[in-house]
């Protein structure tokens, strides 16, 4: 009896032990990664699928280019620059080691090309180049990379640098590169024309004349993936084998993040065995269309006695394959609005149930300006009144 007793707890012992190495999905279901930290979440909705170690705070290696990335799209979204503006290399940028396109100090380059470095090749140079012309330092350009982090609530990061070399105290986590990445991917979308390319090349222009650079994408997802879509690998001594990945089947996009995985091939393994069991596991359904129309909203004292309201925004609610999922919703909008009033002003909620309990929500909005009615315009609703 004794023996056997021993045997249960050393059997329990066991299984309690072994539950850092097999980390499981929310819904029981067990993935064997050899990474140290890993996350899967959906794309649409943030919803974390599958986790291992998901908050511990990591060397992230070049993947800190999401960021990089995510700001650079932003300023440019917001005017700062245009795509064709010239980028002149510092000292300090052309100094970068690690990943490089050889960028020389005083070599000039499109935006677009820098990003497009960035993007295939993991250039650090063309990285802190960017950080520079963006903020006018790398200092500067970190203190914003740290802002949004705060911004985007990604409390397991602090940066350092803008391209991801060892530093002390440049860290973050897969949840947070995850957050990062969901960011970048929503936003500016548009990343994924560089993110896909296998291959392209620069131009070197320098006072030694022109030359080609060839760059190749260093995330082997886009040849070894279907729906492989980005985004970005990082490795350094410190932090071992990284990446973030996204993928897309259908309306269901996924982003698989490891860190400190033990070889160059394995991150690609882990990440596909994840996007694996997202794809087999889960779908999305999509709620109204951006522009449905929700009804009318009396106008006071407006041209129009009424406005057409509609959904702002689509939404996507995530579900398991294979189950029986009906969704409801309620609707919240303003019985009156007074003139004038802009097309776009939001007059309510469009709030989505599954199972009796809100999974998304959109704003409700009106449809087009309607200006403030003239002398004109009342006079003709007085007489409309009389007749």
């Amino acid at each position: 009896m004794r023996r056997k007793i021993a045997v249960i707890i050393a059997v329990v012992s066991f299984l309690l032990s072994s539950t850092t190495v097999f980390a499981e999905a929310p819904e029981g279901v067990a993935l064997d990664l050899l990474a140290k930290s890993a996350v899967l979440m959906e794309q649409e909705t943030g919803k974390i699928l599958f986790e291992k170690n998901a908050h511990e705070k990591l060397p992230p290696a070049s993947i800190t280019k999401v960021m990089t990335l995510l700001l650079i799209y932003e300023a440019q979204a917001n005017g700062a620059f245009a795509w064709e503006d010239m980028v002149q290399v510092s000292e300090h940028a052309a100094s970068m080691g690690g990943s490089q396109v050889y960028l020389e100090a005083g070599e000039t380059q499109r935006v677009a090309d820098m990003v497009k470095c960035i993007a295939i090749a993991s250039a650090n140079d063309a990285a802190v180049a960017m950080a520079e012309f963006v903020s006018g330092s790398e200092e500067a350009f970190v203190g914003r990379m740290n802002e949004k982090a705060k911004q985007l609530e990604m409390r397991d990061t602090n940066f350092v640098n803008a391209c991801g070399l060892d530093a002390d105290g440049h860290v973050t986590s897969a949840y947070d590169i995850a957050v990062m990445s969901r960011e970048l991917m929503r936003n500016f979308p548009e990343i994924q024309e560089y993110t896909t390319t296998w291959q392209d090349a620069i131009i070197h222009r320098t006072n030694k004349g022109e030359s080609e650079f060839g760059l190749t994408n260093t995330n082997k997802l886009i040849k070894w993936y279907e729906g492989a879509t980005g985004l970005k690998t990082g490795s350094t001594g410190n932090a071992l084998y990284c990446l973030s990945g996204t993928a897309q089947k259908d309306d269901l996009a996924l982003i698989g993040v490891v860190m400190a995985a033990p070889d160059y091939k394995t991150r690609f393994q882990e990440v596909m065995k994840m996007f694996d069991f997202g794809f087999a596991n889960y779908t999305v359904e999509r709620g109204y269309p951006i522009g449905e129309l929700m009804g009318y909203v009396k106008v006071d004292k407006g041209q129009e006695d009424e406005v057409k309201v509609v959904v702002k925004g689509e939404v996507f609610m995530l579900t398991s394959k294979g189950a029986e999922v009906q969704w409801e919703t309620q609707t919240h909008i303003i019985p009156t609005v007074k003139a004038p009033i802009a097309g776009g002003t939001k007059v309510g909620e469009l709030i989505y149930f599954m199972d009796g309990e809100s999974v998304a929500r959109t704003d409700i909005i009106t449809s087009h300006d309607i200006e403030k009615a003239n002398i004109y315009v009342i006079f003709k609703k007085l007489l409309r009144g009389w007749c």
